[in-house]
């Protein structure tokens, strides 16, 4: 059993395991019983980090890539949990395959399928996923509008054994973008990890001209929510044309060539880049506001 839980503010302590799914107005349940391979992450960016030891030791990361949209989906696991109980963030429906693959190699029990936003680019493999592996929860922010087994908001956790996300609300690329961070804490993977789909890229941001997009409102919840984390936690984006795998906030913060713009400026430039119509939104958006199926098989009766 897993479970997700609201709290007033983001850095209060994990409640203890409860027993089973329970859903009220102040707490949303979704929780992984708590009960160790280091972890290293590389960057084309001209540095490495590994992760520190005890405290992270528990967490299995892998940066997976799917060629055609240039997505990252990323798998996170608790090896140190007798479940391995794992999540996938943003994955695609053409590499699914590929992700179980991996994660059935590993030994690793997938609980959630998890994306950032309603994808216009590609085909989530969330509604894919849960065909293939019983018991699979999806989820995605309610804000998006979207189907999903679980809605989070801004102040959710999402725990998979001991290590738990925070989940951020930074809408601005789409209505309904959320940024995951991995937990505050000496138990908690360091440095911090986000995920901010398209919300930061690796200099540069995901663009405001659809979807519900505001650059108003995406300046504000980068600089709100993920700006404000230190400046040492690894960004890792929903995508990248240029080869390139992680950034840091620090790094952000000093050389995006939008994001370090004031907000005038920066509206500016978000309202004259002139992108053309992305060519898989007509494809993509009905089956993502469906959990990725579009046709769902018929039932025999």
């Amino acid at each position: 059993m897993v479970v997700v839980t609201r709290f007033s503010r983001l850095h209060h302590h994990l409640l203890l395991l409860q027993p089973r799914f329970l859903i009220s107005q102040q707490s949303r349940v979704l929780r992984h019983p708590p009960t160790k391979t280091r972890t290293f992450v590389r960057s084309v960016m001209g540095y490495c980090s590994s992760f520190s030891s005890s405290s992270s030791s528990k967490l299995l990361f892998r940066q997976l890539f799917e060629n055609e949209s240039s997505t990252y989906t990323y798998l996170l696991a608790d090896v140190s949990h007798p479940d391995k109980p794992a999540l996938l963030i943003d994955p695609v429906d053409k590499t699914v395959d590929r992700d179980l693959k991996v994660i059935n190699e590993l030994g690793l029990k997938l609980i959630y399928a998890m994306n950032t936003h309603v994808h216009a680019d590609h085909v989530t493999g969330t509604g894919l996923l849960k065909t293939k592996v019983p018991g699979v929860r999806s989820v995605i922010s309610k804000a998006s509008g979207s189907k999903a087994d679980v809605f989070v908001e801004h102040g959710d956790k999402v725990s998979i054994g001991d290590i738990y996300l925070e989940v951020r609300a930074t809408p601005g690329h789409t209505a309904g973008c959320v940024t995951y961070v991995t937990g505050e804490g000496p138990d908690q993977p360091q440095p911090r990890m986000a995920f901010p789909g398209d919300a930061v890229l690796i200099r540069g941001c995901g663009r405001t001209d659809f979807q519900g997009g505001s650059s108003d409102q995406l300046y504000e919840s980068v600089h709100s929510q993920i700006f404000t984390l230190p400046k040492d936690t690894l960004i890792y984006p929903a995508h990248d044309y240029k080869g390139y795998e992680v950034t840091t906030v620090g790094e952000e913060m000093k050389h995006n060539p939008r994001l370090t713009k004031d907000k005038e400026t920066f509206k500016s430039i978000m309202s004259n880049l002139n992108l053309p119509y992305p060519k898989m939104i007509d494809v993509a958006l009905p089956a993502n506001m469906v959990c990725g199926l579009q046709d769902l098989p018929s039932q025999a009766n």
